[in-house]
């Protein structure tokens, strides 16, 4: 059973995510002069997780994300309890926070908000690339932030270095695959910015929904099948330490 404080954890981790993460997308990367690009967009991302993972990780669990909930429940982390009231939760922080960086990005003279860091295949793709394409990128990806997640997580891992390993692993697969789809494996942070953009990239959302989820269950079962996943049901393990559960 889920508590307030579990649930506030995860609205709080998805916001940050979302706004650090597309905030650096939408404000900085093509700012004149500074220009931080893609490679600083991943690492904007990467720095969310870990730096939420820390603060309120212990709380909820840190997972910030659908895909990330769910695969840890097929890979018997978590019991089935806690995945409405933590997409849920994360489904709302990321439109909180997609809400507040248009507030601050419309303030800008001469805003359009074009794509606002959505996620895209076909001509929405930064570089173009096709359904197909972009399935296979959002499923691989996923799939293995799930063992990573998993991995990092498990007993006998350093213990307290799972954030650094997670945060990183977010990076890279943002620094990968940016110009395939801009980057999902995270339904949450899709949804916040789709609704902003509108139009074809609320069509599009489908994909960024089950492609994630997909990938986050086959990465939980094959971390579940690799004998790593050995924590009780009724821990979610993502944080450095168990959750709190009052």
């Amino acid at each position: 059973m889920t508590t307030l404080k579990q649930t506030a954890a995860e609205f709080l981790g998805t916001f940050w995510l979302t706004f650090g993460g597309c905030g650096a997308a939408v404000l900085a990367a093509a700012f004149p002069g500074l220009g931080i690009g893609f490679v600083g967009v991943s690492l904007a991302f990467g720095l969310t997780v870990l730096t939420m993972a820390y603060a309120v990780g212990p709380i909820s669990g840190g997972h910030f994300n659908p895909a990330v909930t769910i695969g840890l429940w097929a890979g018997k982390r978590i019991p089935a309890s806690y995945i409405l009231p933590y997409v849920v939760a994360q489904v709302l922080g990321a439109v909180a926070a997609a809400g507040v960086l248009y507030l601050i990005a419309s303030g800008k003279p001469g805003f359009v908000a074009g794509g606002f860091a959505a996620n895209g295949y076909g001509d929405l793709s930064p570089g173009h690339y096709g359904l197909v394409s972009c399935l296979v990128m959002e499923v691989v990806a996923t799939f293995f932030f799930l063992l990573i997640i998993m991995g990092s997580t498990a007993p006998g891992a350093p213990g307290g270095f799972a954030p650094i390993a997670i945060g990183l692993a977010l990076t890279l697969i943002h620094l990968i695959s940016i110009p395939v789809t801009n980057t999902s494996v995270n339904p949450a942070r899709s949804t916040g910015p789709a609704l902003f953009a509108g139009g074809a990239y609320i069509s599009q959302l489908w994909l960024f929904w089950l492609a994630p989820i997909v990938g986050g269950v086959l990465g939980g079962l094959a971390a579940r099948l690799l004998g790593e996943a050995k924590a009780g049901r009724d821990k979610p393990s993502l944080a450095t330490t168990n959750p709190t559960e009052s």
